[in-house]
């Protein structure tokens, strides 16, 4: 036992020494560390290591430099991004040539016709330069924006307000032509091929929704239709006159955008903006007359003052909304024949009248293409032929198959 205990004790002697010398090393190898911590520090320094920072390549910083303590200084850079995209180079060729327009109409707030008239604006829009020429500059916009105007303006983005000239307005297009002065005019517009737009293009809705608050407003979509066709009431009777060809975006389009630009990613105009549909349960359907096929109307709006068309001289209704009863008795159709255009008057000395056709004649053919309602008969005049042409008609009198052929010419009734 003796043995044991001394063993113990020799044991606990050594364990006591060796941790002596540990100790010992610990506090020598911790110095000798701190003194290479000092010495490195001057040469982390050179060679840019120290102080740390938040770095970037991007121009246009601005540095600044906090010091949190004594041994260490935090270097931030505040970054000015400098966006460049299709997009907003598409934007900045062709904003400055999309202008407001303010309709003015004048008013009696006393509703008596001796008191004196005030002006005051009506409604607002937008509008496209497209062409400067002899001191003038030319706007298109539409034809709801500037109708039953005492006075136009053309606004800028700015606040600048110059007055404006209606050259000529077109209700079926829903298009009209405006004459200012070209000094204040910065850009004008390019036009582009709306027949090349693609389904699933992007482009861009330039205009002044709820007017001059937010001028210039840019909003961005795709081409979500090509060709579509939009029933269009002209004198508000319930029933449809016209069916408007028109592109349909999901780019939006508030009241004020009317007139406004449709671009593509080039910044070329392809579109005017029209409409929208507007329900409850409807998001995202603009609608922009095509510029393929808004150019020939412009171009007659600014040298005519209105849209030279082929000329029959009759008044019509298409045989679907005339009652079963007056088809047989009036007309004197065959059972078998429910559809055509029926004539309610010729004018005396049109061409309709020269070529022998009379009142209640039914037409139901042109050219070999059969018409089913007023609308295509106004389609196949207004879109396929030109004044001057022959156009064939069929047509029935007293229950009898006939045909003829009329000379189109212009209407001088504008």
């Amino acid at each position: 036992m003796g043995y044991y205990d001394d063993h113990s004790q020799n044991r606990f002697r050594e364990r006591k020494g060796n941790r002596g010398g540990v100790f010992l090393a610990s506090i020598v190898g911790a110095i000798l560390g701190a003194i290479l911590v000092v010495i490195s520090i001057p040469a982390l320094s050179n060679r840019g290591i120290l102080p740390y920072q938040i770095e970037t390549n991007q121009n246009n910083a601005v540095e600044s430099t906090t010091n949190n303590n004594k041994n260490q200084n935090f270097t931030q850079k505040q970054i000015s991004y400098d966006v460049n995209t299709n997009t907003t180079k598409a934007v900045d060729k062709a904003a400055d040539a999309v202008v407001g327009i303010n309709n003015i109409q004048s008013s009696n707030f006393w509703s008596d016709e001796e008191a004196p008239t005030q002006e005051e604006a009506a409604g607002t829009g937008s509008g496209v330069v497209y062409k400067k020429a002899g001191g003038k500059a030319y706007v298109v916009t539409n034809h709801h924006v500037v109708e039953g105007a005492a006075k136009l303006e053309v606004s800028f983005s700015d606040g600048t307000k110059i007055p404006a000239k209606l050259l000529g307005s077109d209700v079926w297009t829903d298009l009209a032509v405006l004459e200012v002065d070209a000094a204040k005019i910065k850009k004008v517009a390019e036009f582009g091929d709306s027949d090349r737009l693609k389904i699933g293009e992007p482009v861009i809705a330039i205009g002044n929704p709820l007017g001059a608050t937010f001028s210039g407003s840019v909003t961005q979509g795709i081409i979500s239709g090509l060709k579509r066709t939009i029933p269009v009431d002209i004198n508000q009777d319930g029933i449809i006159d016209w069916n408007a060809e028109v592109l349909q975006t999901d780019a939006a389009i508030n009241p004020g955008n009317s007139g406004g630009a449709l671009i593509n990613i080039a910044g070329q105009l392809v579109g005017i903006n029209s409409m929208k549909i507007a329900q409850n349960a409807v998001e995202g359907i603009g609608l922009s007359i095509p510029i393929n096929s808004a150019r020939p109307i412009i171009d007659d709006l600014e040298k005519f003052g209105s849209v030279k068309r082929p000329y029959m001289g009759v008044d019509l209704k298409s045989v679907s909304e005339i009652p079963a009863y007056y088809q047989e008795e009036a007309l004197k159709l065959p059972r078998n024949i429910n559809y055509g255009v029926a004539l309610r008057q010729v004018v005396p000395n049109s061409p309709a009248a020269q070529a022998g056709l009379r009142e209640l004649d039914v037409i139901v053919e042109m050219d070999g293409e059969k018409i089913n309602d007023v609308i295509d008969l106004r389609k196949h005049l207004y879109q396929k032929k030109k004044i001057g042409e022959q156009l064939k008609i069929k047509f029935y009198r007293d229950g009898k198959l006939k045909q003829t052929t009329l000379t189109l010419s212009a209407d001088t009734t504008q």
